[in-house]
């Protein structure tokens, strides 16, 4: 279905919210967890059926979005509830629904905080699942807005219930940051309706009306209302210099939230750029572009050099993907389609790739009970299987030829060269620092002899709770004299179908790209300028 009313994008937004309603107060955790993942499943399903009902032939002959139901909202302020998706949105709803069930399945046995129930964990993940249905699917910028806030909640609790011993420090940050962006995004939301009652006669959140009033707008107004949505989405990117968030969060998060978390949830940014920020304010978007290309290199370089220095696994992959999203950000402001489908796909491959990083360190740190870099080494002599699993992720997270991060940075470099010659340039480097980062950690932590206090206090049976151990108390009980396993039939099933993600989108990246392509041409001619590359290589 293309056009008309559609009720499967509403289904698919009721679906996890309804499920986390009927989890939550389910006091038998197993049965909770068995209810959580089947709603799981089927939200993952319905994703399938949206994807085979998405028009790729429709989208290329300029159907902005399909599927779509909207009802009146709050008729006297124009706004709907209207829901509707493009390629960009169909993508990022994929790699939720495929990361929420994987995230569930490793969760299934991990020790959480005194006090804290299996249900009310679940309940957030799906809770946070269907918010991002809403953020993904929004049409009309006032719904969106009020998902984009919403979904705060649900991780602000994943992260200050069930995290790490600075918890609520983080939580506490993460919530303030997004929080102040938001209102911020909400003094141009306004801002926008005003303006479109002067210019339309009649003031609307609709994203279709927005956007044909763009190219009308006096320059001058369109840098005010960019700059807005602009901080709000930096902040949620996170660029720097609004990144200082994501370290604490990604630290303190339990395994599971901090998956979406860097994810999916940071995407929001990034999509939010495409989305908005360029269709709406094309003339702000492109007097601005240099700021915000120079903020990316600087992600990239600053991103790229603190990672290698991390003594702390989780704030390492939280340092990498700031890198990473200095290349996504390069991408949307180079302003071809070549490099909006890379950045696109990048959000993809990102959420795949980094999401298994964030896996594999949780499995070594439920070994270890430690964060610490140092308290380990020589792990592939008594788990080969996760020292492997740990060199696809990190492989993949690099870049290498073969790997699904490959074809989009390659995709990214290839569209903002003609453009951005010196920005693409500069972010090469950060190709040699992601070599350096990744390749140093899998190092000091899986080759060489046995060694650090985490890999010999389990393997002794000790606690090993030295001066350089960082014991988390969320996994500390996983610990005792089961020395140092390999991977389990269960972890073993978690991580297998992000291996085939990243080998599948790797070699045969045209599916993705397939869905990818009519957005970013249509964003291109809703920016207005020529496209210098002159179409999107498969």
């Amino acid at each position: 279905m293309t056009g008309g009313t559609s009720v499967l994008l509403l289904v698919l937004l009721l679906v996890p919210l309804v499920g986390a309603a009927l989890v939550a107060p389910i006091k038998e955790q197993t049965t909770a967890k068995w209810v959580a993942v089947a709603v799981s499943v089927v939200e993952l399903a319905l994703v399938v059926i949206t994807w085979l009902a998405y028009s790729v032939p429709a989208a290329q002959n300029g159907a902005r979005f399909q599927l779509e139901f909207a009802v009146d909202w709050i008729p006297a302020f124009g706004t709907r509830f209207a829901l509707g998706i493009d390629g960009f949105a169909l993508v990022m709803l994929a790699i939720t629904a495929v990361l929420v069930p994987i995230v569930m399945a490793f969760s299934w046995a991990e020790k959480l905080p005194e006090g804290r129930t299996q249900s009310g964990f679940y309940a957030l993940i799906l809770a946070t699942e269907g918010l991002l249905v809403g953020v993904f699917a929004a049409t009309d910028v006032f719904l969106f807005y009020v998902f984009f806030e919403a979904m705060l909640i649900p991780m602000y609790f994943l992260i200050g219930r069930f995290g790490g011993p600075r918890r609520q420090y983080a939580a506490v940050k993460f919530f303030l940051y997004s929080l102040l962006g938001g209102l911020i995004m909400l003094a141009s939301v306004i801002g926008l309706f005003v303006v479109s009652g002067r210019e339309l006669g009649q003031g609307t959140f609709t994203w279709v009306e927005l956007q044909k009033m763009a190219a009308s707008l006096p320059e001058s107004t369109q840098i005010w209302l960019f700059l807005g949505f602009f901080v709000a989405f930096a902040i949620k990117a996170p660029l720097v210099p609004f990144h200082t968030w994501l370290p604490d969060a990604g630290a303190e998060a339990p395994v599971g939230a901090g998956v979406l978390l860097v994810g999916i949830l940071d995407k929001v940014g990034t999509f939010g750029f495409l989305r908005y920020c360029l269709p709406l304010f094309p003339l702000a978007s492109q007097k601005l572009a240099p700021l915000v290309l120079t903020l990316a290199i600087i992600g990239i370089l600053y991103g790229g050099l603190l990672a290698v220095g991390q003594t702390d696994m989780k704030r390492f992959v939280a340092y990498t993907s700031i890198a990473h999203f200095g290349f996504i950000a390069l991408g949307i402001f180079a302003f071809s389609t070549q490099a909006f489908s890379g950045s696109v796909l990048y959000m993809v491959n990102h959420g795949v790739s980094t999401g298994m990083l964030f896996l594999v360190v949780g499995l070594v740190i439920a070994r270890g009970g430690s964060r610490l870099v140092g308290d380990y080494g020589g792990v592939h002599k008594v788990a080969p299987l996760l020292a492997g699993a740990f060199l696809v992720a990190g492989l993949s997270s690099l870049a290498l030829p073969g790997t699904n991060s490959f074809v989009s940075e390659f995709l990214v470099l290839l569209g903002s060269f003609p453009r951005q010659p010196v920005f693409s340039i500069l972010a090469t480097v950060g190709i040699i620092l992601a070599a350096l980062y990744v390749l140093w950690m899998y190092q000091r932590t899986m080759q060489g002899p046995l060694r650090g206090s985490a890999v010999l206090a389990a393997l002794g049976g000790g606690r090993g709770d030295g001066p350089g151990t960082m014991i988390d108390p969320a996994v500390a009980a996983e610990r005792g004299a089961t020395g140092f396993p390999d991977l389990s039939k269960r972890e073993i099933g978690v991580l297998t179908p992000l291996i085939v993600l990243i080998l599948v989108l790797g070699f045969f990246p045209g599916p993705v790209l397939d869905v990818i392509n009519p957005t970013a041409a249509a964003t291109m001619t809703e920016v207005g300028l020529t496209d210098p590359v002159g179409g999107v290589s498969r």
